[in-house]
């Protein structure tokens, strides 16, 4: 008796895993993007299957990166592949050139006009004027600007929908929750930045520069034009007389770089030290991560109170 109850069920297992077999494999969609804060926007958008891999490691600088062999082969499995463009990403310029990545790479500066005029969203006039404003600029740290990275993840969540693994309803209910947290967001930064209006602040470089014009803070200055490079005898004098004509000052400094050199023009000067980060090295890639990045970035000028 129990020959004849087993054998029917081993017939039964043995169809089932034919069935599976003859099932097509769940398609995986593989995004990869230059930077974290690229990052953070793909996975506000994306929904949890979508795996994404940022090229430039912790502690790196996409100024001056080099692409490791595993990337380049992330790269050729890629569905989809963002950058901000070479103005920032320049190890990348020429690889992305090549015929393999054409159709799958997505510049997003300079990409976010034409997006409005393609997709213009019912409540968002006053943002696309803002973006008009400061995008017209050559200044590509886009992505510390929140409204210019929304418009960033509506074309990404655009890109994505068109792949043939994703689920195009799920990421643009995924894009409209993102919007209505990092607008929301935005009035909270604004309201904590309001007592530090009139600090005077100095960055390292220029990725600062976006952030401080959103939000209406006094940029006096910024330390170096390239951060790849040692500034010239002359820049550093500038700064420095900038430094000492400006009282008592802030400077946002930035981990990916050394700091002995503006330390030593710094020495006997009334001046607070702040750090920030501009690819959010420590903030977790969840769909909530974006925020967290402005926030973060926030933090950094309340500590120049």
């Amino acid at each position: 008796m129990n020959t004849q109850l087993r054998l029917p069920r081993a017939a039964f297992m043995t169809g089932l895993l034919t069935l599976a077999a003859a099932l097509p494999a769940a398609a995986e969609t593989n995004i990869v993007t230059s930077i974290k804060p690229l990052e953070l926007l793909v996975r506000a958008v994306a929904t949890d299957d979508v795996t994404i891999t940022s090229l430039v490691a912790p502690g790196g600088s996409p100024h001056n990166y080099t692409l490791r062999p595993s990337q380049r082969r992330a790269l050729e499995q890629a569905d989809a592949i963002f950058w901000v463009g070479p103005e920032v990403e320049s190890f990348l310029t020429r690889l992305l050139a090549n015929n393999e990545f054409s159709g799958r790479t997505h510049q997003l500066m300079g990409q976010t006009d034409s997006h409005n005029e393609e997709a213009p969203h019912a409540d968002d006039d006053q943002s696309r004027e803002h973006n008009h404003d400061h995008d017209t600029g050559d200044d590509p740290h886009i992505w510390v600007d929140p409204q210019l990275a929304l418009e960033m993840a509506r074309s990404i969540a655009q890109t994505l929908s068109k792949l043939d693994s994703t689920n195009a309803q799920a990421i643009q209910q995924n894009l409209q929750a993102f919007e209505q947290r990092l607008n929301a967001r935005e009035v909270s930064i604004r309201e904590q930045l309001k007592p530090l209006q009139n600090r005077k602040l100095f960055s390292y470089h220029s990725a600062f520069t976006r952030f401080a014009e959103h939000y209406g803070l006094q940029l006096q200055g910024v330390l170096t034009l390239n951060p790849a490079l040692s500034p010239g005898a002359k820049h550093i004098a500038e700064v420095q007389n900038q430094l000492k004509q400006a009282g008592s000052a802030c400077l946002l400094t930035e981990p990916q770089f050394n700091t002995q050199w503006w330390e030593s023009i710094t020495d006997g000067l009334d001046i607070t030290f702040s750090t920030w980060d501009p690819l959010a090295t420590d903030i977790p890639a969840t769909p909530e991560g974006y925020e967290q990045f402005q926030q973060s970035i926030a933090d950094a000028v309340l500590n120049c109170h």
